[in-house]
């Protein structure tokens, strides 16, 4: 069962310009900030990307949250229907949902391409990207540990 929305994820060349909008300009609050570099399997899986590298920042305002990145490897390129995660723009829609192995073979069954099946991410997080029929990507994410700053759906 799909929960609700969870994110929406913004790649940017200048991760002080996007924090400066969106942190001090608009007012969404840090709520955690991190990076990771290349040779990471778990998040090459979940991104379809080979030896990524990047910074990311989740902000949140009320109940929505938007997560910032700024990759430093693989080189963003012009965008096309099955445009790279890591191109500058909206990257992702990101769906909460209660049973992240349910839904995979349910979305799975009825056509839609994944990158990987659902990996676990840590901090009690299962995940897997995937895309819609115009290439967009759409994440779908289960917070397995109710104590997790991460969930924004209640209930």
């Amino acid at each position: 069962m799909i929960r609700g929305i969870h994110h929406t994820a913004i790649s940017t060349g200048d991760m002080e310009r996007a924090l400066r909008f969106y942190k001090d300009l608009l007012g969404f609050e840090e709520v955690f900030n991190f990076g990771w570099q290349a040779g990471n399997t778990v998040v090459d899986n979940i991104t379809g990307l080979r030896d990524s590298a990047a910074q990311v920042v989740m902000l949140r305002a009320g109940n929505a949250c938007v997560e910032l990145f700024q990759y430093a490897a693989p080189s963003p390129k012009a965008g096309d229907p099955n445009r790279p995660v890591c191109d500058h723009g909206i990257t992702h829609l990101c769906l909460e949902v209660s049973d992240i192995e349910d839904e995979y073979a349910r979305l799975k069954a009825a056509g839609m391409r994944f990158h990987c099946p659902p990996q676990g991410a840590g901090n009690g997080l299962r995940a897997t990207y995937g895309r819609d029929p115009d290439g967009n990507v759409v994440e779908l994410l289960e917070v397995t540990d109710p104590d997790s700053r991460v969930s924004v759906v209640s209930g």
